[in-house]
């Protein structure tokens, strides 16, 4: 505080009463004693016209607002019971004893105005005593942890948050009022809460109504440096470039709201961790603030939406919309985190057809591929980042391939410039086996894939539609089997008239599809036939002119046909016409 001078006509109850005024009136004996000087004093001018009004008997209330701040000043000005019975330490030390500390509200008020009155209110335990009786009162009438969990049920991503924040306004009446306090003030409140029994649960939903009242609207503006240009927050940058107060006290604020943060896994919602680490991103936190949050969504981040996945760049060199490094970096920490839980487990026994860890990996595969689905379209978005980003995703994690055969599709689009090389390498990411059926059909009328890609999805689905037919034609034989058994009225029974007729419709357009294909093949089998035919017909004809020309070179070749053409001899006998016939039939 700066120095000030307060003139004032110094009378005796005022210096009786105050052992600092009485020391600087001896000292300035030669001086003209009726002015001295207060260095300092808490409240300034304000509050040394209230100790006036004290010392000279005047009535004034000591309330809420001022007693802090009397209390500091009344230890500056050394008002103790030495220099009068009753003094104004006295006074401010029973409002505090028997009115402040009793009530939660006002210990409250009391702790926010200690904020400017440091470190003299620390020295006073002005401080310690608020945090304490805060504590004390809050955590009186505890929930349980089942009660806890029961009110905070996960539905979604954005459905937790809200559950959450929702449960600390009813069963945690204080978070709200807690967030009237400096972050310090805040910081130590809370940890004197779980030293008297608060659960990590509840300190969840505390710390997203304090991050939502003091981090909520952080717009961003386009900052050119070295002719390069990032975001940065708008309201919180200077012309310059430079970062301004209320910037560096946002700063501080998220990577305080980050250290606080509960270690246990889904003690806070995972889109609550994605608003700190955007945040955290915007403000250009500390790189250990920004590793643990990314740590900590890795380990739940199946719960996460793709919203939350969708987080501006802030490089200087905006080559991408968004930010995709931070996104791979998460999903390996979601794989390490995996891996490190399985390896703990062991051998998992369950009902259920997949353990845990494996249901969470399928659902973080989907979130990747709807990811890619919206990126894909950047121009901006190179091959390898896309193929490094889908290939961490495991096979078994990938049910089906529909999501990324969608987003390889939409990259294909968007990005026509590709080799026929880049193309099927990027093509080789997913299985076409894992494909539906009405990704097949799209896929097999795609021209922006290579012709093997759509080789091997007319094969596999040709497969599969014979696999089907074998297979329905083999539930028709048993089903005739047992209808014939149990009547039509036990069929009936067994299966439901809507079941029936979609499986019936079912089955008429796979075999639709496959008339249609055999159609097509059978044109194609008719025109090679066609072919072939026009073939042999060409090839006979050529041979058989062939044969009739040899047979007429041979004809004249013969020595003995000149003389049985020339000659008529008289009529033969049988035995000479038989034997013409054989010489004739051996030489031709």
């Amino acid at each position: 505080m700066s120095q000030q001078i307060y003139p004032w006509k110094l009378q005796f109850p005022l210096v009786s009463r105050s052992g600092r005024i009485r020391k600087l009136v001896v000292e300035t004996r030669d001086l003209d004693p009726s002015q001295i000087k207060l260095l300092e004093i808490p409240g300034g001018a304000e509050v040394f016209e209230l100790v006036a009004k004290f010392c000279y008997g005047i009535n004034f209330e000591i309330t809420t607002a001022n007693v802090a701040v009397l209390r500091c000043a009344a230890h500056y000005l050394e008002m103790t019971d030495d220099y009068g019975e009753g003094n104004l330490v006295v006074r401010t030390e029973t409002y505090l004893n028997e009115v402040v500390i009793q009530d939660f509200s006002v210990s409250l008020a009391v702790l926010h105005n200690c904020e400017n009155l440091v470190p003299l209110a620390e020295e006073l335990k002005i401080v310690s005593r608020c945090v304490d009786a805060v504590a004390a009162i809050a955590t009186a009438s505890l929930p349980s942890r089942e009660q806890l969990s029961s009110s905070m049920e996960y539905n979604g991503s954005s459905g937790w948050i809200d559950s959450q924040v929702q449960s600390c306004k009813t069963d945690h009446w204080w978070s709200e009022d807690l967030a009237i306090l400096r972050i310090d003030f805040y910081q130590r409140t809370l940890a004197a809460m779980m030293s008297r029994g608060l659960l990590h649960e509840s300190i969840g939903g505390a710390l997203i109504i304090y991050a939502q009242r003091y981090l909520k609207g952080l717009n961003m503006k386009p900052v050119t440096s070295h002719n390069k240009t990032k975001l940065a927050p708008a309201a919180t940058v200077h012309d310059s470039g430079i970062p301004s107060i209320l910037e560096q006290e946002q700063r501080a604020l998220v990577e305080t709201l980050t250290s606080m943060l509960p270690c246990e896994k889904n003690s806070i919602s995972c889109s609550f961790l994605f608003g700190l680490l955007r945040s955290a991103i915007i403000l250009d936190a500390s790189i250990s603030c920004r590793i643990e949050l990314e740590q900590r969504i890795g380990m739940q981040m199946d719960q996460a939406a793709l919203d939350d996945l969708l987080i501006p760049s802030m490089s200087f060199t905006c080559d991408t919309l968004f930010d995709v490094d931070v996104v791979q970096r998460l999903v390996i920490n979601f794989l390490q985190h995996k891996e490190k839980e399985d390896s703990q487990a062991g051998g998992y026994e369950s009902e259920s057809t997949s353990p845990p860890s494996q249901s969470a990996a399928i659902k973080v595969a989907k979130l990747i591929d709807n990811y890619l689905a919206e990126i894909a379209p950047d121009t901006n978005l190179k091959l390898l980042k896309f193929y490094a980003l889908a290939e961490l995703v495991p096979d078994y994690a990938r049910v089906v391939n529909d999501g990324l055969y969608r987003a390889i599709d939409i990259y294909l689009k968007a990005h026509s410039n590709l080799s026929e090389g880049e193309r099927k390498k990027i093509c080789k990411l997913m299985d076409v086996q894992k494909l539906s059926q009405e990704a097949c059909s799209h896929a097999a009328q795609n021209e922006r894939l290579p012709v093997q890609v759509v080789v091997q999805v007319l094969y596999f689905e040709q497969v599969r539609l014979r696999a089907a037919m074998a297979a329905s034609m083999m539930e028709g034989d048993n089903l005739g089997h047992f209808h014939h058994k149990l009547g039509s009225g036990a069929l009936s029974a067994a299966i439901s008239p809507r079941d029936h007729y979609a499986s019936i419709r079912r089955e008429n357009r796979e075999l639709k599809l496959e008339v249609a294909r055999m159609r097509m093949r059978l044109t194609e089998l008719e025109k090679e036939h066609v072919c072939m035919k026009q073939e042999m017909e060409k090839t006979s004809s050529t041979a058989h002119n062939f044969l009739h020309s040899v047979s007429r070179r041979l004809s004249r070749l013969n020595p003995f046909g000149s003389r049985n053409q020339s000659h008529v001899a008289a009529p033969q006998t049988p035995d000479s016409r038989v034997s013409s016939r054989r010489r004739r039939h051996s030489i031709s």
